[in-house]
């Protein structure tokens, strides 16, 4: 196999969380480019942009319509079987959906903190588990993780969130622990200030944003199509030797 031929996806099934709009629509379209078919899961009844996207491409799409704040575990299992059932396989699990809640720490709520860890930490893992258990059948399967910048540090206002993409990043290295010997690479994409819409209370707060903006080396938000390549990177054999790895996609945010 070629350098290049390593990072196809012919043939593949990925399913993405979160894959309507922003991040997840973002990535989901970079492994339909690749040659996988994805399943689409979301709140929303029909992904109908992304659909219509991954279907131009000639790659099939199948729609999950799902809540994960009320989804039981059983529910989780179900779904990634359907998968396995509807499009052959599950090769490729990436895990993006998330929501954040921004108040003062003092002031924070137990609902806002419940909320925050049940979709970003809870679902992460336990969907992760049931995707494992197909791929372990298989013997051989992706696991993506979406980490954050608050991985890594602090943050300020979102105490849930931060103490969940801490969290990602701990599952992240424990999976990759437990199932790299059964042929399961497990990794995590960190990306920096997005243009999303977590992030648009952000960039509509003049004053924030401009700090912001001073220090990303970049100069720039980053957008969706900005994580296309790093997606594929890690759900190909091109990554079939990294585990446990947490990447940050961030303009160099890090690095000041």
């Amino acid at each position: 196999m070629g350098i290049l031929d390593s990072f196809k996806l012919d043939g593949k099934v990925a399913l993405v969380t979160g894959a309507s709009r922003g991040l997840g629509q973002g990535m989901a379209l970079g492994l339909a480019e690749a040659g996988a078919d994805i399943a689409g899961l979301d709140i929303v009844p029909e992904c109908t942009e992304t659909r219509a996207a991954v279907e131009a491409l000639g790659r099939r799409f199948l729609n999950i319509q799902c809540n994960l704040l009320e989804t039981s575990v059983d529910g989780l299992n179900a779904i990634t079987q359907q998968i396995a059932d509807e499009l052959g396989s599950l090769d490729i699990l990436v895990n993006n959906a998330g929501i954040i809640r921004r108040a003062p720490a003092l002031e924070f709520s137990e609902k806002d903190w419940d909320d925050v860890m049940d979709i970003n930490l809870k679902a992460v893992f336990f969907l992760s588990q049931a995707a494992a258990r197909i791929m372990k059948e298989q013997g051989k399967g992706k696991i993506i993780n979406v980490a954050s910048m608050l991985s890594f540090q602090g943050g300020i206002l979102v105490p849930s969130y931060t103490a969940s993409k801490s969290g990602v990043a701990g599952l992240t290295r424990l999976m990759a622990n437990e199932w790299a010997s059964i042929g399961i690479n497990t990794n995590a994409i960190a990306p920096g200030y997005m243009a999303t819409d977590n992030t648009a209370p952000l960039r509509a707060d003049e004053a924030r944003n401009a700090s912001i903006l001073a220090r990303i080396p970049a100069g720039r938000w980053g957008d969706p199509d900005d994580l296309k390549g790093i997606v594929v990177f890690l759900a190909s054999a091109a990554s079939d030797y990294m585990n446990a790895a947490i990447v940050p996609v961030d303009g160099a945010w890090l690095a000041r």
